[in-house]
């Protein structure tokens, strides 16, 4: 799971990207692996002094790549469909928050001499959707073999899914918050998100 999320964290914390509004979404993910991995070389101790500036640092980049609401309603399947703006954008914007506390500090551990290389871009759904495969380079250990799903939005091509050795986000999520709706009510999982009674991905 931590290995998920920090993938997930490397393309969506990055720095402003350099690729034009016109880039695809394979030179998006390499654009915003190299801008991160740049960040973190530069700012590391920074960080480490304030978390929670680190924190704010991926939440102010994260929406400029991650389609954050429609990655939550995807999360959400069949409990979402009905959902409000409102109430969407709060269970997308705890659920956020609740990963970056629990595994934001992963980014400071990351090795310097990390690589991501972009080996594929597969149109899917007539080109609506578009799969990157990458592969973490390391400089100790196999390559870790990650895809990132990209969708067309007025903003431009936006991720909204992470898929690490085979593991999904959305998927993750999904199984968990469908057997915890079953009980109670979207209001009251958001709350406890946000108040980290829930450890997404666990139990």
């Amino acid at each position: 799971m931590r290995t998920l999320f920090l993938a997930f964290l490397l393309l969506a914390a990055g720095l402003p990207a350099k690729a034009g509004p016109e880039a695809s979404p394979g030179q998006l993910v390499a654009e915003r692996s190299r801008a991160v991995l740049a960040a973190l070389a530069e700012r590391r101790e920074a960080f480490r002094k304030d978390p929670e500036a680190l924190h704010a640092f991926v939440r102010e980049q994260l929406d400029s790549v991650f389609d954050r609401d429609y990655s939550a309603r995807l999360v959400l399947g069949r409990n979402g469909r009905d959902v409000d703006a409102e109430k969407l954008e709060a269970f997308a914007d705890a659920l956020t928050r609740n990963l970056l506390r629990r595994y934001g500090d992963a980014l400071l551990e990351v090795d310097p001499g990390l690589e991501v290389r972009v080996k594929a871009e597969t149109p899917l759904r007539g080109g609506r959707i578009v799969r990157v495969a990458t592969e973490i380079q390391r400089r100790s250990g196999p390559p870790v073999p990650v895809d990132y799903l990209f969708h067309q939005t007025a903003a431009g091509w936006r991720a909204f899914d992470v898929i690490v050795e085979g593991v999904s986000y959305v998927q993750t999520y999904r199984s968990q918050f469908d057997q915890l709706l079953r009980s109670e009510s979207l209001d009251s999982l958001t709350a406890k998100l946000a108040r980290g009674e829930i450890r997404p991905g666990e139990g």
